[in-house]
This record gives structure tokens, C-alpha cells and sequence, in this order.
């Protein structure tokens, strides 16, 4: 039997690659005869860059940046081998897994450190750009990218907002004279691995903010500031940031590139599969084994586990999914994709439990799915 284990990354717990060795590991325990291939995967979140640049090969470039709170970090972005492309990875600079959980604030928090790495990737005379922006601690709609840029926001007396998101409802004009003209003749690709758009009850704000520790009212206030921001944007440049799709991903920096650089926004999934060449990986496999932190009705909107199984559907290739946590109730939905979903503990257990038994839970759902599948 030959088998393909290609999973996304378990948030806040193991990388992809970690993940697939886990479930390697596992399989290998069993009395199972197979041939495993480890194709760990990325959506646009927490580590795709790293793996693209794995695939792509390159090196990664040592640069120094700002925190989403303004702090002094190092970090690094990806270059390929022909230096062609640069590969970012936006939780790199302006990353939540970079607070800890007591420093989360939505309302100044900015990407300002990502613009950084854009900046720095451009004097290496780039010709493309590749962002992953997910994992963000933000929802600044991107201010922070543009005016690392160099373009200055200012309020209706002419200062310069300098307070984060929560002053972005005193934005009064946009001033673009002093960008760095080199990025729009760099293509600039964004993989997302979400389709909420920038505004309204599916927006950034309302659905993201909470996660980045935004309250009900901090909710509305962002929601606010990233209406204004649309309101001046669209009066400046006759765009409007509220229309695309993806547009939400990563608090708005997927709109707001998009409307001021014509950033493609592309599903993070399918982009990635495809520069990598998944399918010909698919065509020796049996079994297809992904998986990530959790699999339910959102994974279906263009997370890294729904790419691979409609890939291996359409081959005819079983899937099976695992998971910290999958449906109690059968889902009809995901039934469509995942012959059978596991979850990898068979015990409640609370999250900081759950997330340091991730890989010895990985490692035992292996071996049972080998155990079961040599029978």
C-alpha cells in the first residue's frame, strides 16, 4: 500500500513536516506492509512560507523588523535560489504566536513589521512577491504595510496617524507621493486561507477580532475604522476594498494590497499544491492521510485538508482525516471529502494538555490506522 501523508500544520502545537513525521512514525509501528511518502502542506497560515521555500529551494534572508507592537525583532524572509522570488510569511514579523496572550491588542497592534520584509525583499530587485498571511495579530486593514511603504495616512488636519487601527476613524487623506514605486512593478501574490470579506458580520473585525482579543466593543470600533478607511480609499482611488474576495484575510492586508498594488488574491491551498506539484505526487497513492488542529465546517472554505481531499476525490484516492477535534456528529458536508475523520486523543483532555500530547497522540493514531488497515 502506498501512502500519502500530507497534513496541514496543528496551530500553536507542530509544524507540518512534525506532523507528517508523527504520523510516519505511528504507521511505522504497526504491522501495516506500506510505502509512506511525508507531503507536508500549507494553506496561506503559520508556516507555509518555510515549507514553499523547502519545495521551491532557496535560502532564507536574516532581516531585522518590528513586532506588531512596534517592538525590535529578527526575523527572515525567503528567497529563491534565481532570486526571482521573495516568500514572506506575514506571522513572521506581525505574527499572534509572537504576543503572548496578555499583549494581544487588535486596536494598535499593526503589520508595520511585515511592510518591512516587503520593503527589504524589494531591494533585492524581486520580480514576484509571494505573502502567507495567515496567523496575524492584526486588523489594521494593512495600514502598517503601506506606511512602511512610505505612505503616509494622515487625519483631517493633515498629522500623521501614528496610534494603530484605533486611529484609523480619524483617517482623513491618503498620501502615496513618497511609495516605493518598485512594488508595482513586482507581482505581488497573497495566499489566503480564508474567504471572509473586509466588512460587515463576516468581516475581519466581527470574525477575527475576538480571536486577536478584541471585545464587543473593540469589535465595532475596528469595524468603524476599517469602514472609514474604505470610505477614503474609495473616494482617493474610485476602489473599493469592501468587494473582493478574501479581501478579510489577515484583518483586511488581502484588500488593501489588492486595491492599492493589484495583488492577486488566490485561495493558499491551491496555490500551494500546485507550485509543488501535489498531483504527481497522488499518482502512486492509495490512502491519502491528512489533517490539522481542528477539521469542521470551516475547513471546507479553503483549508489545507479540504484542498488535498478534493484532489484525492477526484482520483478516487480514500482520505482519511485527523484531528485535536473533529465533528461529534457526523457531517454530511465533510463526509463528501473525508472517507473517515479521527481524532487523535480518545480522552477529553484540556487545550495546553491536548497541545503538548500532539505529537505522542499523532504517533498512536498512526499505529492505529495501520493496525486496522493490516487486519
Amino acid at each position: 500500500m502506498n501512502i500519502l501523508i500530507a497534513p496541514n500544520a496543528f496551530k500553536n502545537s507542530l509544524a507540518a513536516d512534525d506532523v507528517a513525521e508523527a504520523i510516519d512514525m505511528g504507521l511505522k509501528q504497526s504491522p501495516l506492509n506500506s510505502t509512506n511518502t511525508c507531503f507536508p502542506i500549507g494553506d496561506g497560515g503559520d508556516g507555509t512560507a518555510a515549507l514553499l521555500l523547502k519545495y521551491l529551494g532557496g535560502d532564507a534572508v536574516l532581516a531585522p523588523a518590528h513586532d506588531a507592537l512596534g517592538r525590535k525583532i529578527a526575523t527572515s524572509f525567503g528567497l529563491t535560489k534565481d532570486h526571482s522570488t521573495a516568500i514572506i510569511e506575514l506571522a513572521d514579523a506581525s505574527g499572534l504566536r509572537l504576543l503572548q496572550k496578555n499583549e494581544y491588542d487588535p486596536l494598535h497592534a499593526t503589520t508595520f513589521g511585515t511592510g518591512e520584509l516587503i520593503q527589504l525583499a524589494l531591494t533585492k530587485k524581486v520580480k514576484k512577491i509571494v505573502l502567507c498571511i495567515g496567523g496575524s495579530a492584526t486588523v489594521d486593514g494593512g495600514m502598517g504595510i503601506l506606511q512602511a511603504l512610505g505612505i503616509k495616512l494622515k487625519d483631517e488636519k493633515g498629522n500623521e496617524l501614528t496610534d494603530g487601527p484605533a486611529s484609523l476613524i480619524h483617517l482623513g487623506d491618503i498620501d502615496l507621493s513618497q511609495v516605493n514605486k518598485n512594488i508595482y512593478n513586482t507581482d505581488l501574490i497573497i495566499l489566503c486561507d480564508v474567504d471572509n470579506s473586509l466588512l460587515g458580520e463576516n468581516g475581519s473585525a466581527a470574525v477575527f477580532g475576538p480571536q486577536k482579543g478584541a471585545s464587543k466593543e473593540q469589535v465595532q470600533q475596528l469595524e468603524l475604522g476599517l469602514t472609514n478607511l474604505r470610505n477614503i480609499v474609495l473616494s482617493k482611488t474610485g476602489k473599493d476594498m469592501a468587494t473582493p474576495k478574501h479581501g478579510g484575510a489577515a484583518g483586511g492586508v488581502a484588500a488593501c494590497l489588492h486595491t492599492f498594488f493589484n495583488a492577486q488574491l488566490v485561495t493558499g491551498i491551491d496555490y500551494f499544491l500546485d507550485t509543488t506539484h501535489f498531483n504527481k505526487a497522488l499518482l502512486n497513492a492509495d490512502l491519502l492521510i491528512t489533517g490539522e488542529g481542528s477539521i469542521d465546517a470551516q475547513t471546507l472554505q479553503g483549508k489545507g485538508p479540504d484542498g488535498v481531499a478534493r484532489r484525492a476525490n477526484e482520483k478516487g484516492i480514500p482520505v482519511i482525516g485527523v484531528a485535536g477535534k473533529v465533528p461529534f456528529e457526523p457531517d454530511t458536508e465533510l463526509q463528501k471529502y473525508f472517507d473517515v475523520l479521527l481524532p487523535i486523543s480518545d480522552k477529553l483532555q484540556d487545550i495546553e494538555t491536548a497541545t503538548k500530547m500532539t505529537h505522542e497522540n499523532l504517533v498512536k493514531t498512526g499505529k492505529m490506522i495501520g493496525d486496522l488497515l493490516s487486519k
